[in-house]
């Protein structure tokens, strides 16, 4: 098969799988407010949207939100915005309320601008608000006293259905591989920027309505994203032209890399395969059998674990890793140091691996991997890689013997993977 048919593929293997459950959820929360606020005892339907980016169909496989909105009676409207004081926040205290009596054993909270409940493998969003003549909706802000702020979903739906259909239905597909590109290399793009980002490109292109080519697609739209401008703050978003903002535009410098590493390899097949599984996960590609090039001289125990195969992994959050590097009568020195200087590690030395930051809120759980490579981890079988709780902030390792190793780590929130990080071991004793 070619690249464009892998990349094909690839977008039916990443197609949302948790939806019907979803849906589940959806209904009976709309059910329950229905009943309450229009004394309507079992319609599950009316007044509620599902928006956020299953409302707009770029939601992918694994996805661990549900965006949903609840059109409000007017007398509602009325009661809390004449309050003296943050009736917003008591709005949302209310929706609470009514929907802790359907779920009592579920933890829900009312804060901000939504109602969070927070259900196994998925959190829904509820935010209460008021459908205007011109299909915005009025909806709740608790911040600073309290105020009614407005938001467009319909229109951002509305534009990505038009941007798919005039594509030949690839717009979704490329905001899916994108989507995947993220969770894979492990840093925080928002759905909704990444469907503007794509659908600004889709329209400067002619929406490729003649294009079938879907490695050609990638790898330009690759080189659109390295090419925005690192220094902006937000781009207006699809559709509705609110503004979405993105605050250290990591996705520029992914991009860049992701090219290069792509540009690279194209001229060979098999290694452009590889590469384009690295970057988008296992569900590239994940019917072929790899071709081995080198077969290990060494007998030892295959004990490598993937997160994958553990938890559904939806990034949503940054995590940064480095490691403190020590030996005695040697000065301690930052592993990310080393590394920009290109400079290889040798054996005997104290390794104390930690998180550096994380925009994740707690709680989560911690969980490590460290993962031996080369044909002396092979010999002394010990490659590792079991993926292993421990909920420090930090392991402690040693230099023990050459090859290219690494570690990884990966935040855990609500049964899904919201965040990870990744930084080589270069062990070499020259």
């Amino acid at each position: 098969m070619s690249i464009s048919s892998n990349l094909k593929e690839f977008c039916n293997n990443i197609k949302i799988d948790n939806f019907n459950e979803m849906e589940t959820s959806f209904k009976e929360i709309t059910k329950k407010l229905n009943n309450h606020y229009y004394d309507l005892h079992k319609d599950d339907k009316s007044n509620s949207y599902i928006v956020g980016s299953v409302g707009r169909n770029t939601a992918i496989k694994n996805t661990s939100d549900l965006d949903i909105i609840f059109n409000l009676p007017k007398s509602t409207y009325k009661k809390f915005d004449s309050y003296d004081s943050n009736g917003q926040s008591q709005l949302l205290q209310e929706v609470k309320k009514v929907l802790k009596n359907r779920y009592p054993k579920t933890d829900i909270s009312g804060d901000g601008q939504v109602v969070v409940i927070e259900f196994s493998k998925y959190t829904v969003e509820l935010v209460p608000a008021f459908l205007q003549n011109d299909n915005k909706f009025k909806y709740p802000d608790t911040h600073n006293g309290g105020s009614w702020k407005y938001t467009d979903p319909l229109s951002e739906q509305d534009e990505c259905d038009n941007c798919n259909n005039e594509s030949n239905n690839k717009y979704y597909d490329f905001c899916h591989i994108i989507r995947a590109w993220k969770n894979e290399l492990g840093f925080s793009f928002s759905g909704l920027l990444i469907d503007t980002l794509v659908y600004n490109h889709f329209k400067k292109q002619d929406y490729y309505s003649e294009e079938e080519d879907y490695f050609k697609i990638f790898k330009e739209l690759l080189c659109y994203l390295k090419n925005c401008d690192e220094e902006q703050s937000f781009w207006y978003a699809v559709g509705s032209n609110q503004k979405v903002y993105n605050n250290d535009c990591k996705f520029v410098k992914k991009a860049k890399e992701s090219y290069d590493k792509i540009t690279s390899s194209e001229n060979d097949e098999e290694e452009l395969n590889s590469v384009l599984k690295e970057l988008l996960g296992s569900n590239y590609n994940k019917n072929k059998c790899e071709k081995v090039s080198n077969y290990s001289i060494y007998t030892f125990d295959n004990t490598e674990e993937f997160i994958y195969k553990k938890f559904p992994i939806d990034i949503k959050y940054n995590l940064i890793l480095d490691c403190n590097v020590s030996q005695n009568g040697f000065r301690d020195n930052l592993l990310s140091h080393i590394l920009k200087n290109n400079q290889y590690l040798k054996i005997n030395k104290k390794l104390e691996f930690f998180i550096v930051s994380t925009d994740c809120p707690k709680p989560y759980e911690i969980y490590w991997k460290v993962r031996n490579v080369g044909p002396n981890a092979e010999k002394r079988n010990c490659i590792r890689g079991k993926i292993l709780k421990s909920n420090n902030n930090f392991i402690k390792e040693r230099t023990d013997f050459n090859g290219s190793h690494y570690v990884e780590c990966y935040l855990i929130k609500n049964e899904v993977c919201v965040a990870k990080a990744h930084i080589d071991v270069p062990i070499y004793n020259f």
